[in-house]
């Protein structure tokens, strides 16, 4: 082993949050206070370390989580600057699923955002314990008690201030430590504030201060039984048995801690590092992976300090320079460089080339790879997004990450002979980097179609496709992914007799089918009895309906929410085969599609629409045009909310439509909903299939 700290001064954390509400920067003022850099970029010039793709600094957005590690107090912290644009939420997804623990960047101004309760969602489906930075508290209209608000109301979270910001807006500068009891007042030389200064809480803010502490004590000692006691009795509770406590509270996310700053100004960075290292895990602290074993399916437990090690790639990359990246979270064990690991969902082994440690796209080389790590690999060839990777004397298997279907498609053409020879193994390589990009070939219109979580996902990667590899396509008009579903129950018969001269074909099945809930997703059930097909065919039978749906009989649309059942069937002792078996089940459930009146279900998209009020008329009145249902309509001083759900396939251009119709000063976000039936254009469910 090396000289780095010790796995319980190891913090894995992530930083988590809308779009705008100042990840990056606030990375960017951690890497420079801890001394990781000695430059803080920003955003609006393109200059920030974490942003470090040229489409990222275009577009003044994070488009693809990188990862950084420093150092503060002793303790080693790994950072991964997530983005904030719903299209690219595979990042979030893939990133909380390793990560310890995160703090949720808030905007003061806007408060919890439509991503930010996708992210919080994320977080809670892994159970990540995390904080809060309310940031940009130096901006107008900054409401610090507005924000706590939203994250009780909206996040259904139970926040606990451990700061108040002292002043606000423009008067904004600095922090009210509640738990020390001080004040950390940060002077400006203009632009960045330089090193705080503790002073005693000021006259005026006595009771207001004592109020919000109080109420933070009674919080803490809700959590804490021996806690409760003390303060039952009157007896003083000190400020570090508060952040014990707090802690404890924290770990389990039974409290929600929350900090203020400005990150542009460097206000509060300090006391969130303190915060990061006071109150998020260590890899000691997170309860053991579980996993199976690949052969047995028997139940495994790993810690952190097991000595076998187990880890899982949350991230491919391709790398200009150093190859295939694969980033690695370590949960266990460890590994030298060179080492042969064994990559036990593919059931094969694998050398452990070198081992990166990464600060963006800058790296450092290690000699091993040990348990609270997150690496990057050199020269893991098979090993994929969601693979476990293990000792092959003690394998296990951990559960994948899952991602959202794509929603969005456009057609892809190269322009030359050369363009075409390179085209497929470019979208190859980015379909092995984005689990969320999907790229097929349309045998109907000889067209390769690729499919993403929204237009500026696509066209982010066609850019990358272009700049990095050097292809140069056209692109066709984005089109919307439909799905088809059945509307009733219905029995069909697929059978497939041939007779060539010799061995035959013969395959017989009987299907029923039925619909299901909306994202209950394919069922297929076995209810053969008394041998009427051998158990060997049945699994082929499977695997022709699965083939048969994904391409339903109104649009060539894959075909989702319903339950299949074999029931019957017959078979014949020489002729049968499992390839006559798969083509009649695919003859089967083509028939039930036909007969079950499919429609066709369409994406319906989460939209929020920020318009100062004298623009709401307009804003209004364009959504109904795209049959957009208003869930509610919310106001904050001069600015109107509007939350609805609205058809993706009406929504294309409205950023365009937005400006224009608000003079630019309106914003809106979106992000996937669900499916539901689609409309015809005079507003009637009469997509059917026919019956």
């Amino acid at each position: 082993m090396d000289d780095r700290v010790p796995l319980g001064q190891v913090r894995n954390i992530g930083f988590i949050a809308h779009i705008d509400a100042g990840k990056t920067t606030v990375t960017e003022q951690v890497l420079f206070s801890t001394g990781r850099t000695h430059k803080i970029g920003g955003v609006d010039e393109g200059t920030t370390v974490m942003d470090w793709m040229v489409q990222e600094r275009e577009r003044g957005i994070t488009i693809t989580a990188a990862a950084t590690t420093t150092s503060w107090q002793n303790h080693q912290i790994n950072i991964i600057d997530t983005p904030g644009h719903v299209d690219f939420t595979a990042e979030v997804e893939r990133s909380l699923r390793v990560l310890d623990g995160g703090v949720v960047v808030l905007d003061a101004v806007a408060g919890v955002q439509p991503q930010s309760e996708t992210v919080w969602r994320q977080a809670d489906r892994y159970f990540v314990p995390r904080i809060c930075f309310v940031n940009k508290m130096d901006r107008p209209g900054a409401d610090f008690q507005h924000t706590l608000d939203t994250i009780t109301h909206r996040l259904k979270a139970n926040p606990v201030p451990v700061q108040l910001p002292l002043g606000s807006e423009d008067a904004f500068e600095g922090v009210v430590d509640l738990i020390a009891r001080k004040v950390l007042r940060y002077p400006s030389n203009g632009q960045t504030a330089l090193e705080p200064i503790e002073e005693p809480i000021p006259q005026e803010l006595e009771e207001e201060v004592q109020n919000f502490r109080e109420h933070l004590i009674t919080k803490v000692v809700e959590t804490d039984d021996a806690l409760l006691v003390k303060y039952l009795d009157e007896e003083e509770i000190t400020p570090e048995e508060i952040r014990l406590a707090l802690r404890k509270a924290t770990l389990s996310s039974t409290l929600i801690p929350i900090l203020c700053g400005s990150a542009k100004r460097g206000i509060g960075i300090q006391p969130l590092l303190d915060a990061i290292l006071a109150y998020l895990p260590s890899p000691l602290d997170v309860p053991a992976v579980t996993g199976t074993h690949p052969q047995t399916n028997e139940i495994i437990v790993r810690g952190p300090e097991d000595e076998q090690l187990t880890g899982i790639a949350f991230k491919v990359v391709t790398d200009p320079f150093a190859g295939r990246l694969v980033y690695l979270r370590v949960y266990s064990g460890h590994a030298q460089s060179g080492a042969m690991i064994y990559n036990s969902t593919k059931g094969r082994r694998e050398r452990l080339g070198r081992v990166l440690l990464m600060h963006a796209n800058r790296r450092e080389e290690l000699e091993e790879v040990r348990s609270g790590d997150i690496v990057a690999a050199v020269g893991l060839k098979d090993t994929f997004t969601g693979d476990t990777v293990c000792d092959a004397a003690s394998p296990i298997l951990l559960e994948t990450i899952h991602f959202p279907e794509p929603v969005i498609s456009v057609a892809v053409e190269p322009k030359t002979k050369t363009d075409q020879d390179k085209l497929t193994g470019t979208l190859l390589k980015l379909a092995e980097e984005d689990p969320t990009f999907k790229v097929r070939y349309d045998t109907e219109t000889g067209q390769t179609i690729i499919s993403g979580m929204g237009e500026l996902h696509l066209e982010v990667l066609v850019d990358r496709m272009q700049r990095e590899f050097a292809v140069v396509a056209n692109i066709g008009k984005p089109r919307v992914s439909y799905r088809e579903t059945i509307t009733k129950s219905t029995r069909a018969e697929g059978k497939l007799v041939r007779q060539t001269g010799g061995r035959g074909q013969f395959g017989h099945v009987w299907l029923e089918v039925e619909p299901l809930e909306r994202n209950e997703g394919v069922q297929f059930h076995n209810r053969i009895v008394g041998g009427a097909i051998p158990r060997e065919y049945i699994s082929a039978v499977k695997a022709g309906v699965l083939e048969a749906l994904e391409n339903g009989v109104l649009g060539a649309h894959p075909v989702v929410d319903l339950k299949v059942s074999l029931v019957d069937g017959s078979y014949h002792p020489v002729d049968s085969s499992e390839i006559a078996f798969k083509i009649a089940g695919s003859l089967a459930i083509k028939e039930a599609l036909r007969k079950g009146s499919s429609v066709l279900l369409e994406p319906i998209m989460q939209i929020e629409v920020i318009t100062p009020g004298e623009f709401l008329g307009d804003v209004l009145d364009d959504l109904n045009r795209r049959r957009c249902q208003i869930r509610n309509l919310e106001g904050q001083a001069d600015t109107q909310v509007v939350r609805g759900h609205v058809p993706l396939s009406q929504m294309f251009g409205y950023a365009t439509t937005l400006r224009s119709s608000t003079q630019g000063r309106a914003v809106h976000s979106m992000e996937f909903g669900h499916y539901q039936e689609a409309l015809s254009s005079n507003g009637d469910k009469s997509l059917k299939g026919v019956a």
